[in-house]
Order: C-alpha cells, then structure tokens, then sequence
C-alpha cells in the first residue's frame, strides 16, 4: 500500500488495527489520537518519545496500519490536514459536474450515509441523555458555515425542553454568554475545515469550564475534537465549491427524533403550549 492510495481516515484504521496492537504500540496510537501534528510535522524519534516507546516501536505501529513506514503514514496524515483547509477559491476552479442534480443526489446520498453509519451507537446514546436531561442547560455554538445545523439543532430542542442557548452575535455577546456555562452544562460544537477562530477559542473556553463538550465536525484530526467527550464525524463531500451540509442536518435530525422520544410527555406539553399560542396569534399562516 502506497500513501497515494491510502483514502481512509488515520484514525479509522487506528480503531480497526487496535485489537492487534502491543501495550507499546497502543500508546504510540494514544498520542496520534491526542496530537495528531506530532505524526504530520514531527519525526519517529519525537514520536517515540511522546508516547515513552521507541523507534522500532514507531515503525512497527506504521506497519500494522498498513503502511510500508512512517513517511507513508505521515504523508497520509498531512494529506488529511491539508485536504481539510482545501479553500472553495480552488474547488470552484475545477471542471464542474456533467449532470448536477445526479452528482448532488449520489454525493449527499453518501453524505448522509457515512455520517450516521459511523456514529457509535454507545455515543449516540450517551449524547441523547446529556441533551435530554433537562437538569443540564445545552449551549450550542456553530461556525457560520455550519449555522444552519447549528441553528435547527437549537431550535428545535428549544421546542422540546428549557434551558438552551445558541452562541452567536457579537464578540462582546460571546464573551458574555461563555461565562454563563457551568461545568454541569453541555455544550455542543459545529465547525468544518478552515475552522473559525473564534468557534476554536470559544469551544477552548467551554472546555476550560468542565462542561460536557459534543463536537459535530469533518474529522477526528479536528481541533473541536481533541477537547470533546464525543466527537460525530460529519461527511460534508460538496459537487461544487462548497462543503454539503446534509451530513451534518441528518445527524441532528436523529439526535433530535431521540432526544422527543425520551422527553415525550414533558415535550408534549411543551409543544402543546407553543402550538397553542401561535394558533391564537398570527404568525403561522395556514392554507
């Protein structure tokens, strides 16, 4: 195998290799996941240290992931990094789709299908309950390319239960809503390559608080990641310049679904009230 034709994530082959793994090689594959840059832009000797294996170690870990050494292995590291800060000033200058509707629909059909096929259901389970559990307030901050996910995610649990804040507005606005979070909060993260830097202070401030961090983002090499308690791969392939965000919307859509299936009898009422009240203004419109 060559780095040319290594396509899969770093980390999903760490995960499929991790039963073969040495104790010493195990904690060579713990300082990858930690700092993925240290493999990137660093050596096998800086490697080795890090992690307190050796050399040898280093090379064998590269082998068991399937590469023929380190420089292929950092070679598919780099690609990954520099792929995620690929700017849309140079995907719009490639030649466009034949047929776009047909290159849309198969490219979000796996959109969607690689970001809920590789949500772990454990994690899954443990994001529902720290979304649902109405003791806890839920603050959601989101890049502006992922506003949208962002922005529904909070909407719509807002309909379902108390307590929910999207962070969002100006830097002062900010500042003041990231002092709001305790350690017992949850705060749920969105961003995709060429991350925002106020979306990374931000998450690196809600961190700091001790608060439940859930991170929606393009990848485990992700700088949201490296401080989250659960991280969701979201696909996010685009047929133009531009990333797609259906991966993204599809996974709120089920934290959503499960989040009003455990709250159904206090949600109920929620909705019932909300529904209640816009019937008796004018601010739906029905034909």
């Amino acid at each position: 195998m060559t780095a040319a034709t290594v396509r899969r994530p770093v980390f999903d082959l760490i995960a499929e290799a991790a039963n073969r793994f040495t104790p010493s090689e195990r904690r060579v594959a713990e300082a990858v996941m930690q700092d993925p840059k240290i493999v990137a832009f660093g050596t096998v000797a800086q490697l080795a240290e890090r992690s307190d294996s050796s050399g040898p170690t280093v090379l064998r870990f590269a082998a068991k992931l399937g590469f023929e050494g380190f420089v292929e292995l950092q070679a598919s590291v780099q690609e990954e990094i520099a792929d995620q800060l690929r700017p849309a000033t140079e995907r719009i200058r490639e030649r466009p789709p034949g047929d776009v509707l047909e290159r849309t629909l198969a490219a979000d059909l796996d959109n969607v299908q690689a970001t809920l096929g590789e949500v772990e259901p454990s994690d899954f389970r443990t994001a529902v309950e720290l979304l649902a559990d109405r003791r806890r307030r839920v603050f959601v901050i989101a890049s502006e390319v992922s506003g949208g996910a962002g922005r529904m995610l909070a909407g719509q649990l807002d309909l379902l239960r108390d307590g929910v804040c999207e962070i969002t507005g100006t830097p002062v606005k900010v500042s003041r809503d990231l002092v709001r979070i305790e350690a017992t909060d949850v705060v749920v993260v969105f961003d995709l390559r060429r991350y925002e830097r106020w979306v990374l202070e931000a998450t690196a401030r809600a961190a700091d608080t001790g608060a439940k961090l859930i991170a929606l983002t393009d990848g485990r090499l992700s700088p949201l990641a490296e401080r989250a308690e659960l991280t969701f791969v979201v696909a996010a392939r685009g047929v133009g310049p531009f990333d797609s965000a259906v991966g993204a919307i599809s996974l709120v859509n089920a934290l959503i679904a499960a989040v009003a299936a455990r709250l159904r009898r206090s949600a109920t009422g929620r909705l019932d009230a909300v529904e209640e009240s816009w019937r008796a203004g004018t601010d739906l419109v029905e034909q």
